[in-house]
């Protein structure tokens, strides 16, 4: 069994360790421990929110039994801090297995591979693809309802919202899975493909493979990358998108943001804006709208969170919840629903569907 150190020294905000935040939640079973040297005695739960008493510590010595090293965060860029090479050497003298979604890819680290070389260890790049096939919309079950979640911009939790969706689906007897198009998702799911490194010509060829592999499921729901509307990242999601070609979108959002992710001179779009340019861009291939809303209201109390989604069901006229607050129960009707109103017959649970 898979037994982690969770690498986050000296990065523990929400953003930047996304991958340690939703690895120690869905995958606790396989967390050792949690190497930050600045936080060092505390539990997980004190310093990220997630994780009860997992150990936060300060040296992998103090991990024992230990025997893979995940690189827990994801930085706009994707390097690894210089800082952290010794610690990764440590681990491959430990003989741990080391696993990193950063684009800074293990594999070309020549003082990485030769160590690894040395003591029989394996480098594991999540990130690392062969991806050479164009998208050809051929072979597309009908049958299976193809969900994708949004964003008006990166790092809002569209990963968080399809695993709680997909789980929410199965706990109502639907045959439902979270299809991981990121790093974090991969370590969470065991399969899928990061698509941001997928060469550009091939990132909506890619999504398609997912979707043939998966579609099997009576629903899928396939995790979103980055944004429309963000300058850096726009490219891949609309590649995703057109791949992906979904029945139906679950818009995400966090609350209280203002500002596109990282370039702070740049105001997001009103909700309202980034629906019609997101439902216009997937029905160039498919058929498609927005179903509901998920808010990330990490930030702010359950009363101004419950206020938050009661505004914006009112304004949009969908349903809306934050699904670790309140549960995904209103995303999956809006799911149930829309796969009773396409006629999915093959679904179960859709009896369950409102209207």
């Amino acid at each position: 069994m898979r037994r982690m150190i969770v690498l986050t020294d000296g990065y523990n905000d929400a953003h930047t360790a996304k991958t340690a935040i939703c690895v120690i939640r869905y995958k606790p079973e396989e967390v050792v421990a949690v190497l930050d040297r600045e936080s060092a005695g505390k539990t997980c739960t004190q310093v990220m929110g997630v994780g009860g008493e997992i150990p936060v510590v300060g040296s992998l010595a103090e991990a024992p039994g230990a025997n893979t090293l995940l690189v827990g965060i994801a930085p706009p860029g994707g390097k690894i801090p210089e800082h952290w090479r010794p610690i990764v050497l440590e681990a491959i003298d430990r003989k741990m297995t080391v696993v990193s979604g950063l684009h800074d890819l293990l594999k070309d680290n020549a003082e990485f591979v030769r160590a690894a070389a040395e003591h029989g260890v394996q480098l594991v790049d999540l990130r690392d693809s062969d991806e050479n096939d164009v998208a050809n919309r051929r072979g597309i079950r009908e049958d299976c309802l193809r969900i994708h979640t949004v964003a008006d911009d990166c790092s809002c939790g569209k990963m968080v919202v399809s695993v709680e969706l997909a789980e929410g689906l199965k706990r109502t007897g639907v045959d439902a899975a979270f299809v991981a198009t990121g790093q974090t998702g991969i370590m969470v799911a065991g399969s899928g493909c990061a698509v941001d490194r997928v060469i550009a010509d091939f990132v909506s060829g890619a999504a398609e493979k997912l979707v043939l592999a998966n579609q099997h499921h009576e629903v899928i729901v396939v995790e979103g990358q980055g944004s429309l509307f963000h300058p850096r990242y726009s490219g891949v999601t609309l590649s995703l998108l057109h791949g992906v070609m979904p029945d139906g979108l679950i818009l995400c959002y966090e609350m209280g943001r203002k500002a596109i992710f990282g370039m702070e001179d740049i105001p997001l779009e009103p909700p309202r804006k980034v629906i019609d340019f997101y439902e216009y861009a997937a029905n160039i291939m498919h058929p498609c709208r927005v179903i509901s809303v998920a808010v990330n209201g990490q930030k702010f109390s359950e009363r101004e969170v419950a206020a938050e989604c009661e505004r914006v069901s009112n304004e949009l006229g969908l349903p809306t919840c934050d699904v670790i607050r309140h549960g995904p129960e209103k995303l999956v009707a809006a799911v149930l629903r829309l796969g009773k109103e396409l006629h999915k017959g093959g679904i179960r649970g859709l009896e369950k569907a409102p209207g």
